[in-house]
């Protein structure tokens, strides 16, 4: 990866964030968009649309006349995290988890906090329940050392916060440990793709291209939801293939340091077949022996959402260790198995990921026919073996 690629990547990732709690992500986005004359805007949901600088300019891309399908690469810019609900003390904060997280050895964990302004402090984890249904924290409690307390004073319902551990980023070889690498990877990946194709000398034409930087995912897909129901991308008057990115728990047949994943499906639903064909011989040609395959059911994901609309959807995926913070592979700062651990990825397959996003900004690739040489090869082993039947 190359050194500047490197530095917004962890930029980022140090970013505080949880479900609806967007904003320092949000700024990060913005502000970097606006210095490379990125056209953007934010619609009624809060999501970020990168590659159209208003509800008019992103209507008048969908309304274009062209064969060339526009790309919505989505991914999410939240992660698994809480929300404070009230002080119970001068230093005790009752706080209310929303998304995934550990189930086991909580009591202790260190956490940090932050509020709209900025980092905030840190606390400890006490008291957790678990969500009736057992997959994560439901409410807890965070005790903050009392001399910190006195210094920021803020109201119990500007803090949030996640698991904290020695950085909120670092490398360890290729790998990179943080608290929160879904979906962050994937914003990186939109993000450092608009750069780029917005950035090319002597473009002419309009790239068609749309990247949605999505809120609140991790509670139900809520932001692309939004998204999707304001109707814009129905009114669309020429192709359109729907992008998801993401960071995902590994599996069998994908494994971190292996690749970036074509993602096939996720645990709701399968996505398209041909338009994954094109992306499938995509990535043969780009990361030939250094690419996965495989559908990704451990959990659903922004593609779920585009293909329950209507919108054909491919899908790509960084595979992420210790899923949403769980000790799942374990590893540098875990507490033991399902307890408390940071998120890793290899910056091979974050660096994969993003070339293939660039990758699919190329002209004339085989939306229309995707299975041509899948045929070809077919009808090629017919004719060898015709004289058989």
């Amino acid at each position: 990866m190359h050194p500047a690629h490197e530095k917004l990547l962890t930029t980022l990732l140090s970013q505080p964030t949880a479900p609806f709690r967007e904003s320092h992500v949000i700024k990060w986005a913005m502000e970097l968009l606006h210095q490379h004359a990125v056209p953007y805007f934010v619609d009624p949901i809060g999501n970020i649309v990168v590659g159209a600088s208003s509800k008019t300019d992103y209507q008048r891309l969908l309304r274009a006349p062209s064969p060339e399908p526009v790309r919505v690469f989505i991914a999410h810019m939240d992660h698994p995290g809480f929300h404070g609900v009230r002080w119970l003390a001068p230093h005790v904060l009752r706080i209310r988890w929303h998304g995934g997280s550990p189930t086991k050895l909580l009591s202790g964990a260190r956490v940090w906090l932050s509020t709209p302004d900025g980092w905030a402090g840190e606390g400890v984890l006490r008291k957790a329940t678990l969500h009736p249904k057992g997959y994560a924290i439901g409410t807890a409690e965070v005790h903050v050392p009392a001399a910190q307390i006195a210094a920021m004073r803020p109201g119990a319902k500007s803090l949030f916060g996640g698991f904290k551990f020695r950085k909120p980023v670092w490398k360890s070889g290729a790998k990179l440990y943080t608290k929160a690498a879904d979906d962050l990877i994937g914003v990186f990946c939109i993000v450092a793709t608009a750069l780029e194709v917005f950035g090319k000398r002597g473009r002419k034409k309009r790239p068609p291209f749309i990247g949605l930087l999505t809120r609140a995912e991790e509670v139900g897909l809520v932001g692309a939801v939004g998204h999707f129901e304001l109707g814009w991308l129905q009114a669309a008057q020429r192709p359109i293939v729907c992008v998801s990115l993401e960071a995902s728990r590994t599996l069998p047949g994908a494994l971190v340091g292996k690749g970036p994943i074509v993602r096939l499906g996720d645990r709701r639903t399968p996505f398209d077949a041909g338009y994954s064909q094109v992306l499938t011989e995509l990535a043969e040609q780009v990361l030939p022996q250094r690419h996965q395959r495989r559908i990704m059911d451990g959990g659903s994901c922004e593609g779920s959402a585009a293909t329950a609309y209507g919108f054909p959807t491919i899908a790509l995926a960084v595979p992420l260790g210790n899923y949403h913070n769980q000790g799942l592979e374990g590893g540098a700062d875990c507490r033991g198995h399902l307890g408390p651990a940071p998120e890793f990825v290899h910056m091979d397959d974050v660096e994969g990921q993003r070339q293939l996003c660039l990758a699919l900004m190329q002209e004339k690739l085989p939306w229309r026919n995707p299975w041509q040489k899948v045929q070809a090869r077919l009808q090629k082993n017919f004719s060898d073996y015709q004289k058989q039947l």
